[in-house]
């Protein structure tokens, strides 16, 4: 009698993360946005609802934008006169990437942090 063992490889691991289940993401999300360039100062939390491969607000402001079955989102915030786009990837209840736009009438860029919950 033989055994047969299957060993995976770090291509299966891959193959396999590449294959998110659908709505794996779905939820609230708060994500902070930090600036680092630009006349902007402050941090912000927004929550973000993500529905499939949609990306919408889940409270103040026109939040537009999507998320693929590996995690990587784009998303495109407009409030009043502040407009900005970011984009970065989402990994189990986590997420990061990075943002640019104007905010308040100034230029600013910065990082992104998110946490489902």
């Amino acid at each position: 009698m033989a055994a047969v063992v299957a060993v995976a490889t770090p291509a299966d691991a891959a193959t396999r993360a590449r294959f998110v289940r659908p709505g794996a993401f779905d939820g609230t999300w708060n994500v902070t946005f930090t600036p680092q360039a630009g006349n902007c100062h402050a941090s912000n939390t927004v929550p973000f609802y993500v529905y499939g491969n949609r990306v919408s607000s889940a409270g103040g402001g026109r939040v537009t934008g999507g998320v693929s079955r590996n995690g990587i989102v784009s998303v495109t915030i407009t409030l009043g006169a502040s407009h900005a786009s970011g984009g970065g990837r989402l990994a189990g209840n986590y997420g990061a990437g990075r943002w640019s736009g104007i905010i308040t009438g100034d230029r600013c860029s910065g990082t992104w942090q998110a946490r489902r919950g």
